[in-house]
C-alpha cells in the first residue's frame, strides 16, 4: 500500500509515454526500480502513469534505449505548490501581511466602555484603568487577567461598591454599582433588646427604651437588656428599643507550633520563557535558555489571540520560574510560645465581629510534647451583645 502522505510531501508527476511499444519503456523503469503507479493505457501507442519527481530525473538514459517520447503532463505535491507560490510571491506576501495586520489589530484594545456610573465615578474609573494600561493601542496579552483587573479596580475606585469587567473582542466593558446612602433611617418595628451571649455588661448607652441592666451586671443568653415599654404604670408606650451595649465575653483557644519548622521563600531571582501554544503544544519563541535554579516555583499565564470576534486556537503563554530557598528554623521555647500566641490571636480575630476588641489574654496551660509547644489561652473580648426581640402587640 502506497503512503499518500509521503508521496504528496516529496512530490510526484503525471507522465505520458508515446511511441511504438511503450511497454518496453515501462519494463526498463521496473528494472531500474523506479517508483511508478496508476498505469493506464490510452490507445495503442500511449500509456499514462504517475511517478516520483526524484525518479523522473532518472528516465533520460532509458529514453535513449527505446523509441518513446515522454511528456510530463502535471506536477503535484508540496514542491509543485511551492513553485506556484514562488511565482506569485507578491500576492502571497501581501495576503500574509494583511492577515498579520488583522490578527495584530484584533488583539489590541480599541474601546473602553463604562456603564452604570455617574460622571464623577466614571472619570475616576477611567483614570485608574488608564494607569493599568487599559487604553486604545495596547496589546491585550500584555494586560492582567480580567479577574485581576476587576479586583484591582474595585479596590481603587472609591465611589464604587462593585465593578464588573468583561472583555468582548477588542472592547473592555466595565459595569459599575455605586455606593448609595439610604435617604432616611430604616423604620424599626417595636422591640426589646436581649442578650445574645453570656457576658458581663461593660458599658451601655440607651437611645430609645428603658434599660434593665447596668455596668458589671452578669447576663445569660436571652436576658432582657433594654425594654421597649417606656413610661409609668398605666401610661406606657411601646417603642423600638435602640441601644449600644457592649459586654465582656470569654473565649478559649488552643494553639500548637513545632520547635523546628521548614520555611520556603522566594529569592527574587526569576527566569521567563515565552511560548506560542496550539492544541496543548507549546512552541518556545523567546527565553530558550533553561534556568539553573536548584529549587524553583513555576507560575504560568496564558492569553488568547482573536481574529475579529473569533477566538483562534493560537495562544500566548508566559511561564515564570522563580528561585526559592528553603531553610529550617529552630525556635526556643519562649519564641515558640510567642509565635503560637500570635497565631491563636490571628485565628480568633478572624472569627470575631468587626467591632470586637480583645482586652485581655492569659495562658492557662502550656506544654512541650513531641517537639511541639501546645497552649491553652483565655481571652477577654468586648463586643456588641444585643439581639432584637419583636414586641407582638395585643398578646
Amino acid at each position: 500500500m502506497r503512503n499518500n502522505w509521503v508521496q504528496a510531501w516529496k512530490g510526484y508527476v503525471r507522465v505520458r509515454v508515446d511511441g511504438a511499444y511503450p511497454e518496453r519503456f515501462l519494463n526498463r523503469c521496473i528494472e531500474e526500480r523506479l517508483s511508478i503507479w496508476k498505469i493506464k493505457r490510452v490507445g495503442d501507442e500511449r500509456i499514462v502513469f504517475y511517478m516520483d519527481i526524484e525518479d523522473a530525473k532518472k528516465i533520460r538514459p532509458l529514453l535513449r534505449k527505446t523509441d518513446c517520447k515522454v511528456t510530463f503532463a502535471e506536477r503535484k505535491g508540496t514542491p509543485a505548490v511551492l513553485r506556484k507560490v514562488s511565482l506569485r510571491a507578491g500576492f502571497v506576501a501581501g495576503l500574509a501581511a494583511c492577515l498579520a495586520v488583522i490578527i495584530v489589530l484584533s488583539n489590541m484594545v480599541w474601546k473602553v466602555e463604562v456603564e452604570g456610573a455617574s460622571p464623577h465615578v466614571e472619570h475616576e474609573l477611567r483614570q485608574v484603568v488608564a494607569e493599568m494600561g487599559i487604553k486604545p493601542w495596547t496589546f491585550q496579552f500584555s494586560l492582567p487577567s480580567v479577574e485581576q483587573i476587576q479586583r484591582d479596580v474595585t479596590e481603587q475606585v472609591s465611589g464604587a461598591t462593585w465593578v464588573g469587567v468583561r472583555q468582548k473582542g477588542t472592547t473592555y466593558q466595565f459595569e459599575v454599582v455605586e455606593q448609595k446612602l439610604p435617604e432616611e433611617a430604616e423604620r424599626v418595628s417595636p422591640r426589646h433588646l436581649v442578650a445574645k451571649k453570656k457576658a458581663i455588661i461593660h458599658d451601655i448607652f440607651v437611645e430609645h427604651g428603658q434599660a434593665q441592666v447596668k455596668p458589671n451586671d452578669f447576663v445569660e443568653k436571652g436576658d432582657m437588656l433594654v425594654s421597649g415599654e417606656i413610661g409609668k404604670e398605666g401610661k406606657t408606650e411601646i417603642v423600638a428599643a435602640v441601644a449600644d451595649i457592649r459586654g465582656e465575653i470569654w473565649y478559649k483557644s488552643t494553639a500548637s507550633i513545632p520547635i523546628e519548622r521548614l520555611f520556603t521563600t522566594l529569592t527574587g531571582e526569576l527566569k521567563n520563557r515565552h511560548y506560542l501554544s496550539m492544541f496543548n503544544i507549546n512552541i518556545p519563541f523567546w527565553g530558550f535558555r533553561s534556568h539553573e535554579f536548584e529549587q524553583v516555583q513555576e507560575f504560568s499565564e496564558q492569553k488568547e489571540f482573536h481574529f475579529f470576534k473569533w477566538t483562534l486556537p493560537l495562544k500566548y503563554t508566559r511561564k515564570e520560574f522563580r528561585e526559592t530557598s528553603s531553610y529550617n528554623r529552630t525556635y526556643t521555647k519562649e519564641e515558640a510560645i510567642e509565635e503560637a500566641k500570635r497565631m491563636a490571636r490571628v485565628e480568633l480575630v478572624s472569627r470575631l465581629p468587626q467591632d470586637a476588641e480583645i482586652i485581655g489574654e492569659k495562658v492557662l496551660h502550656e506544654a512541650l510534647e513531641n517537639g511541639k509547644v501546645k497552649l491553652k489561652i483565655h481571652y477577654q473580648v468586648l463586643e456588641d451583645i444585643t439581639s432584637a426581640q419583636p414586641i407582638i402587640q395585643g398578646d
